[in-house]
């Protein structure tokens, strides 16, 4: 007979010892983790049965979460092994069998410094007002470099800080500010209206785990314009898609406002990508732009296609392009110039560069 919730924990622990960042279950596989980027499969474990997956899984829910599960067929939620480990959990169906993946969030949140990122990234965190995005595809670390922002201003600033977020990844602990952490379906029941309910909740600084409709964006927008620090995610590859994105998720007749106050809220794009690195591990490439005067003109005229190449000449005022970042990788002897020109949004202009 077996113990499954033993049986969960003792996977869990082997991902944790081998630095891996994900665990899959999927019929009919053997438990397999992500690690460094790459899937391995664990030794010695045996091919999850239907049966054998589907206990797992309950194993992990509650009975409210049970029940979502069975009537939408997926359901997002976080799970704690006690003091030492929390992972947020996706649970679905495929071909009529039960799959979870379960990503592991660190209890410690770690600096910039830590991610390999440079510290001046903090001037985003000690804006007194604006819009800040972080970008990249999933599972390239935006949580994790939104965590470090947001725990910046929380050791440096006496804020009240407001996070929304489907589920909680990492969990704050009040230094100099008061933080509240509001969960989806938990504590509220959609990303629009937990949104809207802070304005009358008094805070400084507001936490929008991923923006996934018009009127959470309008409203995040909203929030940067009258007075607030606003922090969120987008899954896009670069400050020019970004905008775009934002301002294309709106009717044609309302996209020139959005232009407008993005142009005078936007204090800044991060987009990031994790890559191998040389020797193991994973590093950071990113593109940083900040809304200069120039740019906030470029996006109120619908030339936001010119951003890339501003970008590219403006490393005096802080910015950097993608390309340049990974040149820089590539010099540092810290990834291969094979996976710089990957993960280049522009191989060709690359190669000139390494």
């Amino acid at each position: 007979m077996i113990d499954y919730k033993e049986k969960i924990e003792e996977l869990l622990y082997i991902a944790m010892e081998r630095g891996a960042s994900d665990l899959h279950v999927s019929v009919p596989h053997p438990p397999i983790l992500r690690i460094n980027g790459s899937l391995v499969k664990i030794k010695g474990e045996n091919e999850i049965s239907k049966e054998d997956a589907e206990e797992l899984a309950f194993t992990l829910m509650n009975e409210v979460q049970k029940k979502e599960f069975q009537e939408k067929k997926e359901i997002d939620f976080s799970y704690s092994i006690n003091d030492k480990a929390r992972f947020r959990v996706n649970v679905f169906y495929q071909r009529g069998n039960i799959s979870f993946t379960m990503r592991l969030v660190p209890f410690h949140v770690k600096t910039l410094a830590e991610l390999n990122f440079p510290e001046s990234l903090y001037e985003f965190s000690a804006a007194a007002q604006g819009f800040v995005v972080v970008t990249g595809p999933a599972s390239h670390g935006k949580s994790t470099t939104l965590a470090a922002l947001i725990d910046r201003i929380n050791k440096t600033r006496f804020d009240h800080i407001v996070t929304i977020e489907d589920p909680i990844e990492y969990v704050f602990q009040d230094d100099k500010s008061l933080i509240n952490q509001r969960e989806i379906k938990q504590d509220a029941l959609s990303f629009s209206g937990a949104l809207k309910s802070t304005f009358r909740q008094d805070p400084d600084v507001i936490m929008i785990g991923e923006m996934r409709d018009p009127e959470t964006i309008s409203t995040a927008i909203t929030a940067a314009e009258t007075g607030h620090l606003v922090f969120s995610t987008l899954h896009t590859n670069s400050a020019s898609q970004t905008i775009h994105r934002i301002i294309d998720s709106f009717p044609p007749d309302q996209q020139n406002q959005i232009s407008a106050q993005l142009a005078i809220s936007l204090k800044g794009v991060i987009s990031q990508r994790l890559i191998p690195a040389i020797g193991g591990g994973m590093v950071p490439a990113y593109e940083i732009m900040k809304n200069s005067f120039a740019v906030s003109n470029l996006i109120r005229r619908n030339r936001v296609h010119e951003i890339d190449a501003f970008i590219e000449t403006s490393s005096k005022d802080g910015m950097i392009s993608l390309n340049k970042c990974l040149a820089k990788l590539v010099a540092e002897g810290k990834i291969s110039q094979e996976n710089a020109l990957a993960y280049s949004l522009n191989p060709s202009a690359l190669e000139k560069m390494v």
